[in-house]
């Protein structure tokens, strides 16, 4: 069985706090989402980080 949807969607702004990779975000209709997550290393890395110099926390900063 077929569905054939037309929509019309007009936004006028959208904000999104934050982005993880098991995000999902959809505007519209989908028969399935599969999920996937990735982890590549595109700066060609071949040893662990360096400490960082002083214990601290992360801080979110958002503009306004």
């Amino acid at each position: 069985m077929n569905f054939y949807i037309q929509q019309s969607i007009h936004i006028n702004m959208i904000k999104i706090a934050s982005v993880s990779n098991s995000s999902v975000f959809q505007i519209g209709t989908a028969g399935i989402i599969k999920s996937l997550s990735t982890l590549s290393n595109t700066g060609g890395y071949t040893e662990a980080a360096p400490l960082p110099a002083k214990n601290g926390a992360v801080v979110s900063q958002e503009s306004e």
